[in-house]
């Protein structure tokens, strides 16, 4: 008997198991992929290492070693042991990675770029460091006093026209004060100087001949005692106001050339001469050692001058010539004399 054949609706059994098959394969190939990367080993790492030595084969320890690499995390640093030897272990493969080395006393070095393989243990050869070159500077320094004797030295060679003396003038734009040695040094310079002796000549031949101090009369012996009179004149005046004073009270004898300004401003300044110095602080002072030079000058001419040009009126008169011819040196140096003296043509 044939049974009809009835279609049932109903689900196949089988289709289930398919798909639960098919799920099944794609999780287990999704873990598979999972597993080998996570178990995927990373790349091996290596090592990078060296001796550090001088040039001619000297270990040379305590050396500071960077190891520079691609990025900011792969810098290190290592310090050479003892016998030279530094070691960068796991470094990643790749690079390129420097070698940088310091040590004191010696120049810096650096190597080329480095490679490093998987695994890699890698020596780098030839780290040879070269003693650095010890520059050495001296500076000479000079003392004040060395500085003022060249100053003096400068100031003894300065003559107008080339034969008279113009040692009291300063050129110099900075110039520092004179020991009291240096100040005697400048008097007796000037003092001994051939051309001293030749102006106070003229002088004397010039009185003479206009009658002047009478009482020393005419003739050779009148001439000698002109000339004597002169000299001494002279050389208590420069001992007194040019040195002895000069040293004891710290100032300088000098006239200081100004050069610049109106000429009104020069002029002014020129004809202050006479009354104010410089001390050796580098301040501005009342002028007491040329007023003693003048005064004691004159008293002192009360020794040698005959009877009738003695006393305290020609000590005065004296005075007020020495403050007049210093005013008119002032003004004389300030416009004249460095145009007529070669060698201070030239300084600054």
């Amino acid at each position: 008997m044939h049974h009809p054949i009835v279609w049932e609706d109903r689900p196949n059994p089988r289709a289930p198991k398919r798909y639960l098959f098919l799920l099944l394969i794609l999780a287990l190939a999704a873990f598979t992929a999972r597993a080998q990367q996570v178990s995927a080993p990373e790349p091996q790492t290596g090592s990078i290492v060296g001796t550090i030595t001088t040039i001619s084969g000297d270990i040379v320890p305590g050396a500071t070693v960077v190891l520079q690499g691609p990025g900011p995390a792969d810098q290190r640093t290592d310090t050479a042991n003892e016998n030279g030897f530094f070691s960068f272990t796991g470094v990643k493969p790749g690079g390129p990675y420097h070698i940088a080395v310091n040590a004191k006393g010696f120049v810096h070095w650096s190597s080329e770029a480095i490679t490093l393989k998987p695994g890699q243990y890698l020596e780098v050869p030839a780290v040879r460091l070269q003693l650095a070159v010890v520059v050495t500077t001296v500076t000479a320094t000079m003392t004040q006093e060395q500085i003022a004797t060249q100053q003096v030295e400068i100031e003894e060679k300065q003559r107008v026209l080339g034969f008279i003396p113009n040692f009291y003038t300063v050129y110099d734009q900075h110039p520092v004060p004179l020991t009291a040695k240096l100040k005697f040094r400048l008097a007796a310079k000037l003092l001994i100087d051939p051309m001293t002796f030749i102006g106070d000549g003229f002088v004397a031949a010039t009185e003479q001949a206009a009658g002047g101090t009478p009482d020393y009369g005419q003739g050779w012996d009148a001439f000698g005692q002109r000339v004597g009179a002169n000299y001494a004149d002279g050389f208590t005046d420069i001992m007194i106001g040019d040195a002895i004073m000069p040293a004891v009270l710290h100032q300088d004898p000098r006239y200081y050339y100004k050069g610049t300004g109106t000429i009104k401003e020069r002029t002014m300044y020129a004809l202050a001469n006479p009354l104010r110095r410089k001390g050796d602080n580098g301040k501005w002072q009342p002028n007491w050692s040329s007023w003693a030079g003048y005064l004691g000058a004159g008293a002192l001419s009360n020794l040698y001058y005959p009877e009738k040009d003695r006393g305290a009126k020609p000590v005065f008169q004296g005075f007020g010539i020495g403050v007049a011819a210093a005013a008119a040196n002032g003004v004389i140096q300030e416009f004249v004399l460095r145009h007529l003296t070669p060698s201070a043509k030239n300084q600054p």
